[in-house]
């Protein structure tokens, strides 16, 4: 009798394990102006570190637990964070509305330079290029991307010994942040979803930082001023990644000599 209690409860146990790891939520995503419905609007549950995007017919399926926070983006709309409820998981699928962002010009500076015509003082204006190197990302295909000489660990290394450094106060105040960044790297749609991105929106709102600190962090982590201003969201996220690593790496070895 005892025994066939412990199999039933075994099989109860593990048929809430699986119900819990199969919920998905279901939805259709259209333009608020005209019912229409959006492809390839990007989904990602910012709880679990997981994406996906809409298809042909603006639908999408996602795995999803109540509370769970879904966002919601599409270029030249306004991104939105929609919660999981329970009605949602039981009742099925949810009709979501995007707005399309007003469109605006910004002034284009097609000429830094006022040249005068005369070699000596106009070569005076041209900036001075840095002696960069290339940079190697794991992950990505290609040579590598553009880095400052300095050694990558120098800054790194100060934020270990310095509390007051820009790195130890990023990375060592917010950990459960820092650690979405595997998450991150190990999910296929997140990463495809990155790869065409240049706007920082998504890594902004996983890891809960503003875009200066974000350009601030690839900076302190000696990447170049070009690979900043040139890189896609999915390089940016592999170089922050990959600096992290080694403060984690170089604070263990700074705890063990304590």
């Amino acid at each position: 009798m005892k025994k066939n209690l412990l199999i039933i409860t075994l099989l109860f146990v593990s048929a809430i394990g699986l119900t819990q790891e199969t919920d998905r939520v279901f939805g259709v995503i259209i333009d608020s102006s005209d019912d229409t419905p959006l492809e390839s609007v990007n989904i990602v549950n910012l709880n679990q570190v997981i994406g996906t995007t809409t298809n042909d017919k603006g639908e999408f399926s996602i795995a999803a637990k109540v509370n769970d926070t879904l966002h919601l983006s599409y270029l030249g709309f306004k991104s939105i964070k929609v919660r999981v409820t329970n009605d949602w998981l039981k009742f099925g699928s949810a009709e979501i509305e995007l707005t399309e962002l007003a469109l605006a010009l910004e002034e284009v500076v097609v000429n830094q330079l006022r040249l005068t015509g005369y070699l000596e003082v106009d070569i005076k204006q041209v900036p001075i290029i840095n002696d960069n190197y290339r940079y190697s990302i794991s992950g990505l295909e290609g040579t590598g991307y553009e880095a400052s000489k300095k050694s990558g660990l120098t800054n790194v290394i100060g934020s270990i010994f310095n509390p007051a450094d820009f790195l130890h106060r990023m990375f060592g105040k917010k950990p459960n942040e820092m650690k979405k960044l595997k998450k991150m790297k190990e999910d296929d749609e997140i990463r495809n979803l990155l790869a065409s991105r240049f706007d920082r929106e998504m890594l902004m709102v996983l890891l809960q930082v503003d875009r200066i600190d974000l350009d601030e962090m690839v900076n302190q982590c000696d990447y170049s001023k070009g690979f900043i201003q040139t890189a896609n969201d999915l390089q940016i996220l592999d170089a922050i990644s990959e600096c992290y690593e080694e403060y984690k790496l170089l604070s263990r070895g700074r705890s063990r000599k304590i």
